[in-house]
């Protein structure tokens, strides 16, 4: 068996490099739409989107909580466990980066979580108190952002129905900017926080706090790792959401980004862990369809969709086998 002072550094790098993937993947979702409607700059977006993530995982610890020991019983999970969860978030989450297709790092933790938790103890491992969250978060991110922003559009076309094209875009460019901002902080409000609660939980296992209490200084680590992560690597999820799924409008990523990321803090004060990425692409799908059906691209909709559908799958596949390898190796 690994000295635990050596485990448990691999375990927090581990965290890391699955929060940095985060950046990669989720974190652009944030300014996706400011970026294909070009009231900002890719580059401006990314580091805006950075700042603002950080920002945004200092915005309360319910979520944090709810990942940290509301999905599987603390008292049974040990290192290896997070460390086979984070392996399987990192490595589904880095293919899909590199095709470009935005994944759902809130099903990839829970998937993994659950996978390396079933194959180490069993079902009872599992809190169902903790799983209504993630379920009432799923119907949160799917209907009520593809609702929303339908709804949203909806009323801004019947607000401004009279008013001239040309004043329309260059006012909703200037709140666009506004409107993006509080998605990247909504973002960081709640996917920022799931990986602070799991850092926190290893820091208990490992020996370094006596029981589950986020330090300050935990929350800096992983919202810097966010950003850094979205900084490096957040241009692909932007072409992908901004540029392939639907044509936008700045008031049509105002609507999105707005409807989303109310969506994001709502569920984030209920200590919801919700897909963000959920979230605003079924955003920018009701807007787009507020068009006509064939505004939206149904075609690149599917792929992102079915890179949902298998990353709790994948997740937990990934964390399941790595808990049974670790486990011949690390006891």
């Amino acid at each position: 068996m690994p000295e635990t002072g050596a485990a448990l550094v691999v375990v927090l790098l581990l965290v890391g490099a699955a929060e940095f993937v985060n950046g990669w993947t989720d974190a652009p979702n944030a300014i996706a739409t400011v970026v294909s409607t070009r009231v900002l700059r890719p580059y401006t977006a990314l580091l805006m989107a950075s700042v603002l993530n950080v920002a945004g995982a200092f915005y309360g610890l319910k979520v944090a909580q709810t990942i940290g020991k509301g999905i599987v019983r603390s008292d049974i999970v040990t290192l290896p466990t997070i460390a086979a969860a984070m392996l399987g978030i990192v490595i589904w989450s880095t293919l899909a980066w590199w095709k470009g297709l935005p994944t759902s790092e809130s099903h990839g933790l829970v998937a993994g979580l659950t996978g390396a938790g079933l194959a180490a103890a069993g079902p009872e491992v599992l809190l169902w108190d903790g799983w209504q969250k993630v379920l009432v978060g799923l119907v949160f991110s799917t209907f009520l952002g593809f609702g929303g922003g339908l709804l949203m559009m909806t009323a801004i076309c019947r607000i401004f129905f009279r008013s001239h094209p040309g004043t329309i875009r260059r006012w909703f460019g200037k709140l666009q900017i506004l409107s993006a901002a509080f998605m990247a902080f909504s973002h960081g409000s709640n996917d920022g926080q799931k990986f602070i609660g799991v850092f926190t939980l290893s820091l208990v296992l490992g020996g370094l706090l006596p029981e589950f209490a986020v330090p300050w200084w935990v929350i800096v680590v992983c919202a810097l790792t966010m950003g850094v992560g979205t900084a490096v690597g957040g241009w692909r999820i932007v072409r992908t959401m901004g540029l392939r799924l639907t044509k936008l409008q700045p008031v049509q990523g105002f609507a999105a980004e707005t409807s989303a990321a109310l969506t994001i803090t709502f569920a984030s004060f209920l200590g919801i862990p919700l897909s963000t990425t959920h979230t605003i692409n079924t955003a920018i799908m009701g807007v787009g369809a507020t068009q006509r059906w064939t505004a939206v691209r149904w075609g690149v909709g599917k792929e992102i969709v079915a890179a949902w559908v298998l990353t709790f799958p994948a997740s937990f596949a990934i964390a399941w086998l790595a808990t049974k390898i670790l486990g011949v190796f690390w006891r």
